[in-house]
């Protein structure tokens, strides 16, 4: 059924209802004579007369009560469905799919979990933690959560907390069997822990940067994988040197049980952000997210 004809079927209900043009014209918002045209069309579509006119009163006619009584649920259901979007968008509900990466999940994400959920209880978040790169529109998703350099330019970003910084450390245990690297082309000569790219299979290679200079290196080791967890307990165990989020490592080293080195070759960069497709309409739990997230923290 096209608009139109939903319209039509509104404005002989409306008439049906109020029997009287003028009164119908005035609850539709449209004069009486386009009302009167209106029903003449839908008469003219279906062939039959649903309303008896005299100059001074408007009466149903036996085909219009009997398509009436047909079509008033299925009005009053349209009006049931307009009625509840309209409430979905002022009290979001449903699920919100969301691909993060574990870093993201665990420090910036997991903490909104419990004061998301009191504020609006009725949307479920469904969290995918994957550190590859995917495209999120092809996964089924809603949005992601991922630093802001591998968001791709088509993509709506909001920035998710501060600025990054990636830390080398390692033990007192390591440095004190192989010597403390003082600039990042030591490295080369030392046991470092790699971190494999989940999405590419290569390995991490540092980055550094310091006044303007900027340099990435290839770094030699005993190990590599791609979680990043147990590459910091084998810095713990002086297993070697490791490159880490400073999320992941910042207690440790505050602790005293990392060593933090070359910190003038590790300044801060954008850190992470949610972004999600260029949409017109952005569903009501998304906007509710992404409404929270921007909102100022107590």
């Amino acid at each position: 059924m096209r608009g139109r004809d939903v319209a039509e079927l509104r404005a002989f209900a409306a008439v049906a209802e109020h029997e009287s043009f003028a009164r119908a014209a005035a609850h539709l918002g449209m004069t009486p004579s386009a009302l009167s045209q209106t029903i003449r069309t839908l008469e003219d579509r279906l062939g039959v007369r649903l309303l008896n006119r005299t100059t001074r009163s408007v009466a149903i006619s036996d085909a219009g009560a009997s398509l009436l009584a047909r079509i008033l649920p299925a009005l009053a259901e349209l009006d049931v469905a307009v009625d509840d979007l309209t409430r979905n968008r002022e009290s979001p509900h449903g699920v919100l799919r969301l691909n993060v990466t574990r870093d993201a999940a665990l420090h910036y994400i997991a903490p909104l979990i419990a004061p998301f959920s009191a504020a609006c209880p009725a949307v479920m978040l469904d969290i995918t933690v994957d550190d590859r790169l995917v495209d999120i529109v092809a996964g089924g998703f809603d949005a992601g959560v991922r630093l802001g350099e591998t968001v791709a330019r088509d993509m709506i970003a909001i920035r998710l907390g501060g600025a990054q910084r990636m830390m080398v450390v390692a033990a007192a245990a390591y440095l004190d069997r192989h010597g403390t690297p003082s600039s990042p082309r030591d490295l080369g000569r030392h046991r470092c822990l790699n971190y494999r790219w989940p999405t590419s299979g290569a390995p991490y290679r540092w980055e550094f940067s310091r006044d303007g200079e900027a340099l990435t290196v290839a770094v030699p080791g005993p190990v590599i994988t791609n979680a990043p967890d147990m590459l910091v307990r084998a810095a713990l165990d002086g297993a070697g040197i490791g490159c880490f989020f400073a999320d992941l490592v910042r207690d440790h080293v505050a602790a005293g049980r990392l060593r933090h080195l070359l910190a003038a070759w590790s300044p801060p960069f954008p850190g992470f952000y949610l972004y999600h497709p260029s949409r017109r309409q952005v569903p009501p739990a998304l906007r509710a997210f992404i409404d929270f997230i921007m909102r100022p923290q107590g």
